[in-house]
């Protein structure tokens, strides 16, 4: 990249950084390109959509909750480890305006995409915590995403600690314990 467009790029990533802190995954684009100085077809010719724009923003974020799950791979218990990372990432994806829903809005077909990183990042997690026993084998890590998405956006309101108690509430449902009934438990006349 010439030294032009790797100034406009990073000046156009500290204030989309900044105007998505403030105004969340929708801030106005004109505003950031102004604060960026550039002009809207610079911004528009480098990130075509927002997605693409909030994709660049959050990419280092994202990295550093993938290196955290690649840390506690080697915790001593796997459900521990599987639930303290998606507690991290509930707690930051709360904390960081924006980011949840860009998350929970990626465009299904991209592959090199936030929400893949953490999907790959957190499957060895989840993985080892199912052959432990301690999940259902029926959970994916996909599954997780979207919870700790969901839950992250709803409680943005609320702040990191209602985060942290819905997710809670929710992983207990992902324990071999926490089934659902089989269906003919479910057809038995009331």
């Amino acid at each position: 990249m010439r030294a032009d467009a790797q100034r406009n790029y990073d000046r156009i990533i500290t204030a989309a950084s900044e105007a998505i802190a403030r105004d969340g995954a929708y801030a106005s684009l004109e505003d950031i390109a102004r604060s960026a100085g550039v002009g809207s077809a610079t911004l528009h010719r480098r990130f075509p959509t927002r997605w693409s724009l909030l994709q660049a923003v959050f990419r280092g974020c994202v990295g550093n909750l993938a290196k955290r799950a690649e840390d506690l791979r080697d915790a001593p218990d796997a459900l521990d480890a599987l639930t303290t990372w998606l507690h991290e990432v509930t707690a930051y994806a709360t904390t960081t305006r924006g980011l949840a829903e860009s998350l929970l809005n990626e465009p299904v077909e991209e592959t090199d995409t936030c929400g893949t990183m953490l999907v790959a990042a957190g499957e060895p997690l989840l993985r080892r915590a199912i052959d432990e026993g301690s999940v259902r084998p029926d959970i994916t890590m996909a599954d997780l995403m979207i919870l700790a998405n969901g839950i992250s956006l709803a409680a943005q309101p609320m702040g990191a600690a209602k985060a942290e108690h819905l997710l809670t509430l929710a992983l207990q449902g992902i324990g071999s314990a926490g089934r659902p009934p089989s269906r003919a438990a479910d057809a038995r006349p009331v």
